[in-house]
């Protein structure tokens, strides 16, 4: 390629965050050489959402259309299909592990085809929808962490595999609403696996790493090790909890409440906190508006009154966390990294406040800074948007697209569960 010259965009794909606080789409290109790039993007609030959930098909189409199309004009280029990130829809995650036996002689790509077909019978849904079920690593004669177990022998060759379910019902409204906006859906990704994607290393994932992630409404706590997602919880709480907080004790609208937590707001108390007064009111206020609770004549308040609103609520936010948590077996005794991410990461001082709380190391996760990343998306709140770029572009082997002779499949077709009996999870903390 000439000095100077444009890299050649090779692939494109496309994903939509349907968020409770704002709807999301993203255009990246894979050019030559496979590097990416981002071609477009762009966020608006979000409508006819709560919790995750879609209250109103037409509301939330419009907001996803709108969002879509916007990237779209930034992009310069159209798209038919996107993937969508999924947050709410009762989330859940399994490990299932299927062997079968090899007879001391060489592994054979079709043995692991083999292997992955017939684990395909080892998925019980329950009732509930297969998001993914991805072949995590593979072991041979039991001994766990083989990658690719291709020309080396074994008596018996297993399989990880790594399932993560949801409500069907929520996840068809989610897709519908998509649809409805004149889109295909290529695939749905569980926001802790598109986040994982774009804030965690492979190390990371490897040693072991709890990835939470906050939205406005909901907050997923996700555990990795071993290179997958060992579990997952959902809770019904997030930072917009924060923010009624803050608009009831103040008794002031949400939206004002919204600037004084972005603005003004922070997880860690300073000892000139009671000193320094903040304007409650915006520069869009109407001057002759009531007063807030507790403020002087120039509506202001003292910061240390509004560090203590977050600190209480989020005191709460923290004590779910640690008991999702403690029920998935990462405790302060295994060590391990808690990454925090989404838009309530963006607090001044969260990082802090939550490893004083869970007793561990604690650090921010944002998205990678991909070449044509707008400032304004190159933060928290967007790292589960463009890890579900990042994840599309990988397109990782899922086992109910393997046949006899494994072929790839793209478009979204979840609506089928596979039956079977599902073995337990091995115990990894």
């Amino acid at each position: 390629m000439p000095p100077g010259a444009t890299p050649r965009v090779t692939r494109v794909f496309a994903a939509v965050n349907i968020g409770s606080f704002r709807v999301s789409a993203m255009i990246i290109g894979q050019v030559e050489g496979g590097d990416m790039v981002v071609l477009g993007s762009s966020h608006r609030a979000s409508d006819g959402v709560k919790r995750g959930y879609v209250t109103d098909m037409r509301a939330a189409s419009h907001a996803v259309r709108t969002a879509v199309e916007k990237a779209e004009t930034n992009a310069n280029t159209s798209v038919s299909s996107v993937w969508i990130a999924c947050a709410g829809a009762g989330l859940s995650s399994k490990i299932a592990s299927v062997e079968i036996a090899i007879g001391g002689r060489r592994i054979e790509e079709d043995d692991v085809e083999h292997l992955l077909y017939a684990a395909r019978d080892h998925l019980q849904p329950d009732g509930r929808m297969v998001l993914h079920a991805q072949p995590a690593h593979y072991t041979l004669d039991g001994a766990h962490g083989v990658a690719n177990p291709k020309g080396l022998h074994a008596e018996a060759l297993g399989v990880d595999v790594h399932v993560t379910l949801a409500e069907g019902a929520p996840v068809r409204n989610l897709i519908e609403a998509v649809q409805t906006a004149h889109l295909d859906v290529e695939g749905v990704i569980a926001s802790p696996l598109a986040a994982a994607h774009a804030c965690l290393s492979a190390e990371e994932r490897d040693l072991g790493v709890a990835l939470v992630e906050i939205g406005a409404q909901v907050t997923n706590v996700s555990v990795h090790a071993s290179g997958m997602l060992l579990g997952l919880r959902s809770i019904p709480i997030g930072s917009n909890d924060i923010t009624d907080a803050i608009a009831s004790s103040l008794g002031i609208r949400r939206s004002q409440a919204e600037r004084l937590k972005c603005v003004s707001g922070s997880a860690i108390a300073t000892p000139t906190d009671h000193r320094e007064m903040i304007s409650v009111g915006g520069p869009d206020d109407d001057p002759g508006a009531r007063l807030a609770r507790g403020a002087d004549e120039q509506n202001r308040i003292a910061r240390a009154e509004l560090v203590s609103i977050v600190t209480d609520r989020l005191g709460i936010v923290t004590s779910e966390i640690g008991k999702a948590l403690k029920a998935m077996g990462f405790t302060a005794a295994q060590g391990g990294q808690v990454v925090l991410t989404g838009g309530g990461a963006e607090l001044h001082g969260i990082a802090e406040f939550v490893q004083g709380a869970l007793g561990r190391p604690v650090r921010v996760g944002k998205p990678p800074a991909l070449t044509g990343m707008p400032e304004a998306h190159a933060t928290p709140g967007f790292t589960t948007l463009v890890g579900s770029c990042l994840y599309a572009a990988e397109d990782p082997v899922d086992i109910r697209s393997v046949g006899p002779r494994y072929q790839p499949s793209r478009r979204y077709s979840g609506m089928g569960l596979v039956n079977g009996v599902f073995q337990a999870a091995r115990e990894y903390f």
